[in-house]
């Protein structure tokens, strides 16, 4: 292939515009924002079942309070009624009376019982309505830091957006210098080797690849015309002569 050198020379104004399009790309992807923002909607994922789970045991605790609540006054009611009975005169019998009388003492017992059930109860009900509050007021936060950190986000993207834009530019006006067919080698070699097609030949040394050429290699160089385009035997990629090849 052969090309005028100032255009193969452009072409490493090229690579250095799509190294910075690589890199703008990469910084656009890795922005610290995304893993906390990631984390902060997974965190809220979990607030919110939480917080479904939390009311879902208070309804649970109303229930069993308003239960508890009942059995306490029809004991209460009963040992009333009892009592009236046998404040009543009406029970002459001694072992009716004693009957009675026994039955309104367990009755008492029974509701003092029922009774610490419905405080226990309302314990455990002020606890679950206490971690109702904390997750509400946690994912309140987490929503607050979520819309802070989602506006760093769109801030950050926005200028890299903007560098990617103006970059973009330049390539278009920098491409447009090279000829077809070897600005379609280059987009096949970036392809290939991890977004480097075209190398500068430094002191005999491809900066693709790192590697110092050879005698014959760099001979082979020497020997070729300007506008002849040079492959690295290394790497594949396009060699750039330059002033500084050390030629």
């Amino acid at each position: 292939m052969k090309a005028a050198p100032d255009a193969q020379k452009r072409l490493i104004d090229l690579q250095e515009l799509d190294g910075s399009l690589d890199r703008l790309a990469h910084r656009r992807r890795t922005l610290p924002e995304l893993a906390e923002i990631e984390r902060l909607e997974a965190r809220r994922t979990e607030l919110r079942d939480a917080i479904v789970a939390a009311e879902t045991e208070v309804g649970d605790l109303d229930r069993e309070q308003r239960k508890a609540e009942q059995d306490v006054d029809q004991v209460r009611a009963r040992a009333d009624r009892d009592q009236k009975r046998l404040d009543s005169g009406q029970i002459t019998s001694a072992k009716d009376l004693s009957g009675l009388q026994t039955e309104i003492e367990s009755l008492h017992r029974r509701q003092s019982d029922l009774e610490e059930v419905v405080l226990e109860i309302m314990e455990r009900r002020e606890a679950a309505d206490a971690r109702v509050a904390a997750l509400r007021a946690e994912r309140e936060k987490a929503e607050e830091e979520l819309t802070a950190l989602q506006a760093r986000r769109d801030e950050a993207q926005q200028k890299i957006d903007s560098e990617v834009e103006l970059t973009t530019a330049a390539r278009k006006g920098v491409a447009g210098d090279i000829p077809d067919d070897l600005l379609a080698l280059y987009e096949k070699l970036r392809g290939q080797f991890g977004g480097v097609g075209a190398a500068v030949l430094h002191r005999g040394s491809c900066q693709g690849c790192r590697l110092t050429l050879n005698t014959v290699d760099l001979n082979r160089i020497r020997a070729a015309a300007p506008d002849e385009v040079i492959r690295c035997e290394e790497c594949r990629r396009i060699l750039v002569r330059t002033a500084e090849s050390g030629l």
